[in-house]
């Protein structure tokens, strides 16, 4: 099942990915404002002619991962050949190689997509759990994804938080006790991912999935 929605102003065509566990209306919707043409598709196939790929999540990441299994070749193989890859809550955690969430939930060893190497951990014991509402963003490099948004806020809802291997894959992060990652990328820059939702984040939000859909027109 696919559907289509025209933008208001089409820099793009943005393949949403429907696994079952992603807030897809919200998503399109800001991705269409942000000037993608959005198809929002269950079939793997359809990765192949888009110009960029969003991966949304709502839940846990084992549920996320057995959901999107389907997906995995060609996700990996899509961000091999150096598409857009954009992962959104759950979606970014779901980028890395595993999470503790899954041992927690008596799930195992849970593999991730391994496209942002590193482990998703539980935010410490004295830290209310999940991280909820408005909290800034601290730019810590460039990439196109974070053009114009230092010091903005962005709206989280969140237990575990990503904890990558290289410390360059961080884009910018969020202090909650600890500062953590908000926002990362992969080496080559064209697999990235939020923490936060940009869809429930205002112009800041929509400042991020316009740079998005730039960097996916530029590719």
């Amino acid at each position: 099942m696919s559907t289509t929605h025209p933008p208001e102003e089409t820099l793009a065509d943005v393949v949403v990915v429907d696994y079952g566990l992603g807030n897809l209306r919200s998503a399109t919707r800001g991705l269409e404002r942000a000037g993608a043409n959005v198809t929002v598709s269950d079939d793997p196939d359809s990765i192949d002619e888009a110009d960029g790929i969003v991966l949304p999540g709502v839940g846990a990441f084992g549920d996320g991962m057995e959901n999107a299994g389907p997906f995995r070749e060609s996700l990996t193989q899509a961000a091999a050949d150096g598409m857009p890859v954009f992962g959104i809550c759950l979606g970014m955690q779901m980028l890395l190689t595993s999470s503790e969430e899954a041992d927690r939930a008596g799930q195992g060893d849970v593999e991730g997509l391994d496209l942002v190497p590193g482990t998703n951990v539980r935010f410490k014991e004295g830290q209310k759990v999940p991280h909820m509402g408005w909290n800034e963003l601290n730019v810590q490099r460039d990439h196109p994804l974070v053009e114009g948004i230092d010091g903005e806020y962005a709206y989280f809802v969140h237990s575990y938080y990503a904890v990558p291997d290289d410390d360059e894959a961080v884009l910018a992060t969020t202090d909650y006790g600890i500062d953590f990652p908000a926002m990362l990328a992969n080496e080559a820059g064209n697999v990235m991912g939020t923490q936060f939702h940009p869809e429930k984040s205002g112009e800041t939000g929509l400042r991020i999935l316009r740079n998005f859909v730039e960097y996916c027109a530029e590719q």
